[in-house]
């Protein structure tokens, strides 16, 4: 009983003390906080802050020379001084007129026919034995991606000397299996399908990864629910692969016929366009009247009609797609 007397008392100055510094320091009034429009002009301006670098990059490197180009396709201009001359549409009338533009559109396409269709084939075929149990997948994959990270550049002078006439290894593999040699660089048909081989080489793997990523998502259990019902493995693939791989397989599309009309460093170091302008594709048209003419505006026009017609046709795919019901796009 005296010990807890003789605490109380001792904690009594001690809280008087403190009651006293309280009443000499009372509490400070919260700051006001920033109204609604005041603070979402802050938080813009700190946002815009942050995004002006990126902003500052993406207008001076793409933004302006987007609209450049376009005000240059309907001027005349040399890029080597003076004044560019308004011309309105005639240099998409002078192209449009031009019969080595539809000369350089149809390869295109036929570049495009041959490196697409067999492109995807076998990609989605590559994507399907390396989703099963197989030795060394990952360095399978290591294997097909390889060419894809190599440079165009470096992988067309090595592909020339491989479809090289007289020392080339493909000819010596024809020969070897019983077939004659083939001139690759003087015959128009066989320096096409040399290029169509060296673009499937060099894009398959980036198909291939996209169809093993469309495949890993794929639920287990409706092949498992099919087989149980007696499906086969053809009966599945296209009653459930086809429909659930659509979304995967309509990007894959778009991305491959986007890079087929763009081709151009294999074919400038492969072909040269040639022989007799036989492997002359759109770009290289579009590079030769840039950098080899110095015809800017007419340049600009031919990039902004290869817009035109890679948006129609991806356009064309999209509606295409949607019109089968496929669901995600």
């Amino acid at each position: 009983m005296t010990e807890a007397v003789v605490q109380q008392e001792q904690a009594e100055p001690a809280q008087a003390a403190v009651r006293r510094a309280a009443a000499e320091d009372p509490p400070r009034a919260p700051l006001p906080e920033a109204s609604g429009p005041s603070r979402r002009r802050r938080d813009g301006l700190l946002a815009f802050g942050f995004l002006s670098p990126t902003l500052l990059v993406f207008s001076v490197f793409i933004l302006f020379p987007i609209l450049f180009s376009l005000y240059l396709s309907f001027s005349q201009w040399n890029m080597f001084g003076g004044e560019s001359t308004f011309v309105g549409l005639d240099n998409y009338a002078r192209m449009f007129g031009d019969a080595e533009f539809w000369s350089v559109l149809a390869h295109t396409g036929v570049y495009t026919l041959g490196t697409v269709p067999v492109n995807m084939a076998l990609a989605l075929g590559a994507a399907f034995y390396l989703n099963t149990r197989v030795i060394g997948k990952r360095f399978l994959r290591a294997a097909f991606f390889t060419p894809v990270v190599i440079s165009a550049v470096a992988a067309a002078v090595v592909w020339r000397w491989v479809f090289d006439p007289n020392l080339g290894l493909a000819n010596y593999a024809l020969e070897a299996i019983g077939f004659g040699a083939v001139n690759w660089s003087n015959s128009p048909a066989a320096a096409m399908v040399a290029l169509i081989i060296v673009g499937v080489w060099k894009s398959f793997g980036i198909n291939m990864v996209l169809f093993a990523a469309g495949l890993a998502g794929i639920p287990k259990h409706y092949y498992e629910a099919a087989s149980i019902d007696g499906a086969n493995g053809w009966q599945q693939f296209w009653h459930i692969t086809v429909p659930l791989l659509a979304p995967t397989t309509l990007f894959v599309l778009v991305i491959s016929i986007i890079g087929s009309f763009q081709v151009f460093d294999i074919v400038f170091v492969l072909t040269s366009g040639g022989p007799l302008g036989a492997t002359k594709v759109l770009v290289f048209y579009l590079y030769e009247h840039a950098f080899k003419y110095f015809d800017m505006g007419y340049a600009s026009a031919v990039a902004y009609v290869l817009f035109a017609i890679l948006f129609a046709l991806t356009l064309v795919q999209v509606r295409a797609f949607r019109g089968r019901g496929v669901r995600g796009i």
